[in-house]
């Protein structure tokens, strides 16, 4: 019999909780063409810093297995020598939530919003490595999670380097991506390996938007795989922002997305 992938709903961070990039906010890879003008930060985005427990209790009616929760490194180590426990303790509730729903709660280490800190071309500084590793164990530690992503798209991030689409911004740079493809293959061995996170992570995953045509999703969730993940539960603003299930009417979440794709998902 034919297993069926574990259908998990996504929560991109950086769109949807607030709170990055402006005035004394912690600040992302995207903060220098944010500051330029270039595109539109997330602002408030839909609040769910404050509020990831109004859009949760609306998953299990949907009939997802679970939520992939990008877990913001940013807010967790807005400095390199300061890391904020009590954001991290906000994740482990939010998941903790989840959990008392019957959800499954994968995490994500790494989306397409890393630390500033970091450096724009972070997946070329060796000295980065161990910081994703300590990263890691820190979440994998305080969050009792199901799974575990280390990298949401790392071909995105490559992809920084070869089509100025996402930071560093860069443009053919073939030699460099090839580096920063090879050092991301480097720090996921290495967690695959690590006795904290290794156990926790989730061998093949696959995504799906929910702005597709049915066909393509259908399709789509006919994949092999461990986990495929539907874009996103909640749309959220800024670059990173995806098409979403839930629309907020005043102080109300709402079910946006019609019964005909809700039924194809399910």
């Amino acid at each position: 019999m034919e297993r069926r992938p574990r259908r998990y709903v996504t929560l991109e961070g950086y769109a949807v909780e607030g709170g990055f990039d402006g005035p004394y906010q912690p600040s992302t890879c995207f903060r220098p063409t944010i500051a330029l003008g270039r595109h539109l930060g997330p602002g408030d985005a839909d609040g769910l810093w404050r509020d990831y427990e109004g859009v949760l209790d609306l998953v299990p009616t949907m009939g997802f297995d679970g939520v992939r929760l990008s877990v913001e490194w940013a807010r967790i180590q807005p400095r390199r020598d300061h890391v904020d426990e009590s954001a991290l303790a906000r994740y482990a509730i939010v998941a903790s939530y989840a959990q008392s729903l019957g959800l499954g709660v994968t995490v994500v280490i790494v989306d397409a919003a890393w630390p500033a800190w970091l450096g724009l071309e972070a997946w070329l500084l060796p000295w980065v490595v161990p910081q994703v590793i300590e990263q890691a164990r820190r979440v994998v530690r305080a969050l009792d999670a199901n799974g575990v992503v280390v990298f949401a798209n790392p071909e995105s991030l490559v992809n920084g380097f070869l089509d100025s689409s996402v930071p560093p911004w860069r443009q053919g740079a073939r030699v460099d991506a090839d580096l920063a493809r090879d050092q991301i293959r480097s720090i996921h061995a290495a967690l695959g390996d690590d006795s904290v996170v290794g156990p926790k992570i989730v061998a093949t995953t696959r995504s799906v938007r929910v702005d597709q045509p049915l066909e393509q999703i259908s399709s789509a969730l006919d994949a092999e795989c461990d986990e495929l993940y539907v874009r996103s539960l909640v749309r959220g603003r800024g670059p990173t922002s995806s098409a979403g299930l839930l629309v907020r009417r005043g102080d109300v979440w709402r079910v946006q997305a019609s019964e005909e794709l809700l039924e194809v998902l399910r």
